[in-house]
């Protein structure tokens, strides 16, 4: 009896918690999204994600989010094939270091990129020291790929470097004893086992960078918006909460429905 009344303290603390920041948040949203200035019922809000300027945005979003979920990936699969394959001693202080500027507010991070990608920023003021062409990324969709990149990339490293070092070696070994060169052993036996971390690390850059308007603020510019930018426009500059709850609506729909085919697709490639 005692155990139990231990335990439903914390149970009610993490309950409270739930109600306080996620479920009443979330009806919150519905509300103003689902009813308009007067309180009435409608989906004006919802279906304004199908004008012209809602979905130009909503489709750039997508398209630079998987931009950079794709480079993240190339990026993040060689960099945790070489730490799993480094001894114990070692790779645990290479991983410390490389997820050290995540304990760093990504806000301050993404101003340091936008001091050294500006006009007049350090990139291009040593570019004009050595009399080469400067650059001129700033304010363009390269420059917010790079920040999404830069910012999310460890999230793609870690869930594949965690299912890489728990990769049984021997049966890395019995494939080689076999006759599997490198590149076999690789396509048959250790990818197809890192699929989970793939997939995970795949959604944990996916949403956070469709979701982004800080990056897309700061490195491109008013003249580059995002579906992130917009939403929140709506919520900060023209107070209207309830097209903003009502884009963030279908973006939340769009990113359920997007974990739910990860999920599908996950569980036919372990089968």
């Amino acid at each position: 009896m005692n155990k139990k009344k231990q335990l439903a303290i914390p149970s009610a603390v993490y309950t409270v918690w739930i109600a306080g920041f996620i479920v009443i948040p979330l009806c919150m949203v519905f509300y103003y999204g689902l009813t308009d200035a007067g309180g009435a019922f409608t989906l004006s809000n919802i279906l304004a994600m199908a004008g012209e300027q809602h979905r130009k945005a909503l489709f750039l979003s997508i398209l630079l989010s998987l931009a950079s979920t794709l480079i993240c990936l190339i990026l993040a699969y060689p960099l945790a094939m070489i730490l799993s394959g480094m001894n114990v001693s070692r790779h645990s202080f290479i991983v410390l270091i490389f997820i050290l500027p995540m304990w760093m507010n990504s806000l301050l991070r993404t101003l340091a990129w936008q001091t050294l990608l500006e006009k007049t920023g350090v990139i291009n003021g040593i570019l004009a020291w050595l009399n080469l062409p400067q650059l001129r990324i700033i304010n363009t969709p390269a420059a917010i790929i790079l920040g999404m990149v830069y910012n999310f990339l460890p999230f793609m490293v870690l869930p594949i470097y965690n299912v890489l070092v728990k990769i049984d070696r021997d049966i890395v070994n019995a494939a080689r004893d076999l006759g599997a060169n490198g590149a076999q052993t690789f396509l048959w036996i250790t990818l197809p086992l890192s699929l989970p971390g793939v997939f995970s690390g795949i959604i944990m850059v996916f949403i956070p960078a469709l979701t982004t308007f800080v990056i897309s603020t700061l490195l491109g510019g008013s003249k580059i918006l995002l579906i992130g930018n917009i939403i929140e426009q709506e919520f900060t500059q023209t107070d209207n909460w309830n097209m903003g709850s009502g884009l963030s609506i279908v973006l939340m729909l769009f990113i359920i429905l997007t974990m739910a085919a990860q999920s599908v697709t996950e569980r036919k490639t372990n089968y």
